[in-house]
């Protein structure tokens, strides 16, 4: 099916204006062919190259892991944002999501690392914006494996300030080099690179990004940081003193290194989202795996009403985080598909397009972090001593898993990302929150027979709908409030950005169960994790809003904002048996023995 034939959102966050579940999206279950020959091809290479072999890669075996790398660019795993004509193999971005996410079942999420900076930021700036001479130079041995790849952004002093970087970058006096001088730290594949794609500010406030080769004199690298995970992957400080890089190594123009520098992390960050769901899905399988072997009071612990409990939360948590990813990157590459691919500003064009969707990059990248460190962490529990035991297979992914609410931007940052954009959307009515919200009186006023029989999720959508309002209604009281200083209002903009999660990974799944729906035990399952995460979500939606309410109003709300809230709120109570739907799917889940959805 054609994803054009799915999807007609074309900017982001614009769900929140629209009845809920009334498009198609994309999920998993909507794979073609050729995605699902991929995703056999990387859980294969996976299983054979990375799982056997995780010892290895942890040692820092920078020769074995180049020997893996250059394996995948065989296959034409490393190129698939890459255009043919340097060698890619140009496929969509939910490839590039499934090859990220079949990865992760390796086990080694320190390969993963190098893998992601390789094809994402540490390549992207040259794919997205370089000259035809940087991208032949460069493309070719990049995508076979040959070379690796950085990124140098973050310094000792600039972390999520980017833009604030002192690493400078003056032009000669011949006018044939660019002279940097700066540090550059927690710089991923650092020790291993061969180019280095780095940010510096030209002429002091012209943030700019160059094209650099680990030849280059007066590049000098750092020592291996001693990291609490990821021990596996390189991590080294950079220094450049007087490093003379020519001329021609400019990354498209002076001023745009933010350019350049958020349209690649906007790719990483679902990327992220998808290695985080692969981790996840790997680390339920071999929990069940753990608890249906481990005996404790004459019965394997699989049978205690709490660890089912425990891997039904998990499974409901990954689910949603598979669900809004892939929504997510099918709305990207739709988005993308309008695009001319003659024309000679394509990727500048992709970029611009991409950003329309930062929200959801953002929300993929917050949710699924959030969701592996939640199943890392009930999994651990669930083998109790044994998963403190290096040798028992949790106590890597704990540690290794905690960066990922970090990197990529902070979550902090990224629920800034959120709230922020959304915010511009709706200034510019690129989102007419205001058209939104004409319709409230009407909303609350309407009466709607429920028919089950013809939509069992019906309670769900209409209680979302109610959701939306409420959402929508406190963002303008916040606006109103503060305006432009919202931005500054942190811990509020956090909670803004929360509810909109809630409401895009309820609205998610309410969609994706619907169109996939059937009779089969599998269905009824994927419907019971619905209507778990739509009546938590709601939950979650109407507590903060509270707290929202009680930041905007110091004093209490007006009278008739207090009725309209009231309102709202009544009508986003579900009577949601949650723990019987979470032991019938804990008890399937158990049977199954692996992550089936």
């Amino acid at each position: 099916m054609n994803i054009k034939d799915i999807i007609n959102i074309k900017t982001g966050g614009q769900w929140l204006v629209s009845p809920t579940a009334e498009e198609k999206i994309f999920c998993r279950e909507l794979f073609s062919d050729e995605h699902k020959e991929i995703e056999s091809m990387i859980l294969n290479f996976a299983g054979e190259e990375i799982f056997p072999n995780i010892q290895k890669i942890e040692k820092l075996d920078e020769e074995f892991s180049r020997s893996i790398m250059n394996k995948m660019g065989s296959l034409g795993l490393i190129g698939v944002d890459t255009p043919e004509e340097y060698g890619g193999t140009e496929l969509d971005k939910i490839t590039a999501c499934i090859v990220t996410e079949g990865l992760s079942f390796g086990g080694s999420s320190s390969f993963g690392c190098t893998f992601g900076v390789q094809t994402g930021i540490g390549s992207l700036g040259i794919v997205f914006f370089g000259t035809d001479e940087q991208k032949t130079k460069y493309l070719p041995k990049l995508i076979s494996g040959e070379w690796i790849a950085a990124y140098g952004l973050t310094e000792p002093a600039s972390g999520s300030d980017a833009l604030s970087a002192k690493t400078t970058a003056t032009l000669s006096e011949d006018g044939k080099h660019y002279i940097l001088n700066g540090e550059k730290q927690f710089i991923s594949n650092g020790g291993w690179a061969d180019v280095y794609t780095i940010l510096a500010q030209v002429d002091g406030n012209q943030f700019s990004g160059f094209i650099v080769d680990r030849d280059t004199v007066g590049l000098s690298i750092g020592p291996e940081e001693k990291k609490l995970g990821m021990k596996g992957s390189s991590t080294t400080s950079l220094k450049f003193t007087d490093a003379k890089v020519p001329i021609e190594n400019l990354l498209h123009k002076v001023g745009k290194g933010a350019v350049i520098a958020f349209n690649a992390l906007n790719i990483g960050r679902y990327k992220l989202g998808a290695a985080s769901v692969g981790g996840s899905k790997l680390a339920i399988k071999v929990t069940m795996d753990y608890a249906l072997d481990r005996r404790q009071f004459g019965q394997p612990i699989a049978r205690f009403d709490s660890i089912i409990g425990k891997i039904a939360d998990i499974t409901v948590q990954v689910y949603v985080a598979d669900t809004m990813l892939y929504r997510s990157v099918g709305m990207i590459q739709d988005a993308i598909n309008d695009l001319d691919k003659s024309d000679p500003d394509y990727y500048i064009k992709m970029g611009k397009t991409m950003e329309r969707f930062a929200v959801e990059a953002s929300m993929s990248k917050i949710y699924g972090s959030e969701t592996s460190s939640m199943v890392v962490d009930n999994c651990l529990q669930i083998f109790g001593g044994y998963g403190f035991i290096e040798e028992y297979p949790m106590a890597m992914p704990y540690r290794d898993d905690r960066i990922n609410q970090i990197w990529e931007g902070t979550n902090e940052i990224n629920r800034a990302i959120i709230t922020g954009y959304m915010m511009k959307k709706i200034l510019m009515e690129e989102i007419s929150l205001r058209g939104h919200l004409k319709n409230l009186d009407h909303f609350l006023e309407s009466n709607f027979e429920l028919d089950q029989a013809k939509d069992q999720l019906y309670k769900e959508k209409h209680a979302l709908e109610s959701a939306k309002m409420l959402t929508s209604l406190i963002f303008q009281e916040a606006l109103c409030a503060f305006g432009q200083d919202l931005k500054h209002e942190q811990q509020l903009s956090e909670n803004l950005a929360d509810m909109l999660t809630n409401i895009f990974t309820s609205e998610s799944v309410i969609a994706r169960v619907q169109q996939t729906s059937s009779d089969d035990q599998k269905s009824i399952m994927a419907l019971n994790i619905a209507k778990i995460h739509v009546a938590e979500s709601l939950l979650k939606i109407k507590t903060i809003s509270s707290i929202c309410l009680n930041k905007i109003f110091i004093k209490s709300p007006v009278k008739d904002l207090k009725k309209l809230v009231n309102q709202l709120t009544s009508k986003m109570v579900l009577e949601t048996d949650i723990i019987t739907y979470k032991q019938l799917l804990g008890d399937y889940m158990f049977n199954q023995k692996e992550y089936p959805f």
